[in-house]
């Protein structure tokens, strides 16, 4: 003899719709709307914070930076010849400097450094640009 189970769904609760209260704001959050006279105003268009400058330091050769740099006598580097495969950022990150500054310190570069060419000489000298 098969027994055969049978299986009877009972009915899914009925969800009942209950108001959600508007939440009150508390002093804090208020307080946070008015505002604080110890904070300093923004000055519009004002003068920018100066990039921090140094000698220039070889971290050595990278893919994107593989040329020679020149150096003085005292061992100061003063500048690097671009060879094929070079990369103006790459050449910053290999020399330290922040790309902004050796945009500056190479005016003749053009746009943000994404058109140099074989041969060209990049200055790495930042004295030369005080």
């Amino acid at each position: 003899m098969t027994i055969t189970p049978t299986v009877t769904p009972a009915p899914a609760p009925t969800p009942s719709a209950t108001p959600t209260p508007t939440p009150t704001p508390t002093p804090t959050q208020e307080a946070a709307l008015i505002p604080n006279p110890a904070v300093p105003d923004l000055v519009p268009n004002a003068e920018p914070v100066p990039l921090p400058q140094g000698p220039a330091a070889d971290l050595g050769s990278t893919p994107g930076a593989r040329g020679t740099p020149t150096a003085d006598g005292a061992g100061a580097l003063l500048s690097y010849t671009v060879v094929a495969g070079d990369a103006f950022f790459d050449i910053a990150q290999r020399f330290n400097i922040p790309v902004q500054l050796l945009l500056t310190m190479n005016p003749s570069v053009p746009g943000v450094g994404e058109n140099i060419y074989i041969k060209q000489i990049i200055n790495l000298d930042w004295t030369t640009t005080r």
